[in-house]
């Protein structure tokens, strides 16, 4: 199954977050944060203004960003969780 996002929004996979504290102390999993960090999987065509233009989109697929903690709707798919949100949800892009 692919996803397509509609308009300016994205497909984020989110990326790992960190197991370790800097100390060296491991964290288990209940103790994790939820992951702010991710990649894009899917960009839609972009944001339609009121006047029917509509505006390209500055990520792209394959970028890492940065994102609000309870930003998007998390979704599963073929058993691997997503988030889509949209662009202007989007922190940061991480280079």
């Amino acid at each position: 199954m692919k996803l397509h996002p509609i308009d300016d929004r994205v497909v984020i996979k989110a990326l790992e977050s960190e197991t370790k504290t800097k100390g060296g102390i491991v964290l288990p999993d209940t103790a994790k944060e939820k992951p702010q960090r991710g990649e894009v999987i899917a960009v839609g065509r972009g944001k339609m203004l009121e006047s029917g233009k509509i505006v390209e989109p500055t990520l792209g697929k394959g970028d890492k960003v940065l994102f609000g903690k309870y930003a998007g709707t998390e979704i599963k798919v073929d058993g691997v969780e997503y988030t889509i949100m949209r662009e202007s949800d989007v922190l940061a892009k991480i280079d």
